[in-house]
């Protein structure tokens, strides 16, 4: 690679970097939850009554991430665990009142500013995109692995307000 060209790479990647941790900080400071938390409680509302694995298929996080996180909005009061009434080994998952509230709370995730913008673009654009940031994580040595447990590693800090 050209040298010239390797640091606009790496400002552009912290660029990313710095609006991703400014976005996950306004995040923790409106809802006390860590973008994954959000991610599995907006499924969760979304979906009604699921079951841990329909959720963890859905948003392609490994079953031990969801039960960690699920515990943690458990024991926050913002999901329900409930036993099926044909099948008692079944578990699934709502929402508390609460949980919804946090839901429409919650400030626009980065996520979500990508998701939109990215649909604009052309498709040969975005299968560029795609291109380069698949070969990104291979530079810098990410696995294919479930990233949440990267994205949340603390309990829920629920601010006084909340």
């Amino acid at each position: 690679m050209d040298p010239d060209l390797t640091i606009p790479a790496l400002k552009a990647l912290r660029r990313i970097l710095r609006a991703s941790e400014l976005s996950n900080r306004q995040l923790a400071a409106t809802t006390g939850l860590t973008p994954s938390q959000l991610l599995v409680l907006q499924e969760i509302e979304e979906r009604g009554p699921v079951t841990p694995t329909d959720l963890s298929a859905a948003l392609q996080f490994g079953q031990a991430t969801i039960t960690n996180i699920v515990d943690r909005l458990e024991a926050a009061n913002l999901v329900r665990r409930q036993r099926g009434d044909q099948d008692k080994r079944r578990i699934f998952l709502t929402c508390t009142d609460e949980g919804e509230r946090m839901t429409t709370r919650a400030p626009d995730l980065l996520q979500a500013t990508f998701t939109q913008a990215f649909g604009r673009l052309p498709e040969w654009e975005q299968a560029m995109i795609l291109a380069g940031l698949g070969r990104l994580a291979e530079i810098l040595g990410v696995a294919r692995s479930d990233a949440a447990p990267l994205l949340d590693a603390g309990p829920i800090d629920r601010p006084s307000q909340i």
